[in-house]
Formats: structure tokens, sequence, C-alpha cells
């Protein structure tokens, strides 16, 4: 299991479209709306890090209207 959490941009004007695309995201277990620099924050839940990827890639990143994502991942600490 992988955890990541997802920064996201929008252009202006498209935040409700957007919002509407990204709650329809199975991988996308919670959607925060944010005022600043992004302007929303999700949580991602994947099998591991590549589907991770994946689904920046290729189900957030193509919705029209996203302009960048910065993705955050969780680290695993081994003793």
């Amino acid at each position: 299991m992988a955890l990541a959490f997802v920064l996201i941009s929008i252009a202006p004007g498209d935040e409700f479209r957007v919002f509407k695309k990204l709650k329809n995201v199975l991988e996308i277990d919670e959607i925060y709306p944010l005022f600043g620099e992004y302007d929303f924050l999700v949580k991602l839940v994947a099998e591991d890090f590549e589907e991770i990827g994946n689904i920046v890639v290729n189900k957030i990143r193509i919705i029209r209207g996203v302009t960048s994502t910065k993705t955050i991942t969780e680290a695993k600490f081994f003793q």
C-alpha cells in the first residue's frame, strides 16, 4: 500500500469543474480545497508508488484546467 499527497494548481475559473472530475478518481481518498499557491490537496491511496505515478500522470494531470502538480509520498522507516 502506498500513500501520497498531491498539491494541484488549477487555471482560474476551472476550480469547480476540476473538483467534480477529481471526485471521480477512485484512488483519491480525500480532497481539500485551498487558497494560495495551490488550489487542491488530494490524498491518494494505491497499491505501490509506481501506481501513484500513473494516477498523477494519467488521471489527474490530464484533467483540463490542471496547470501543475506536486506529489509528496510517504516514507517507510525500517528498524
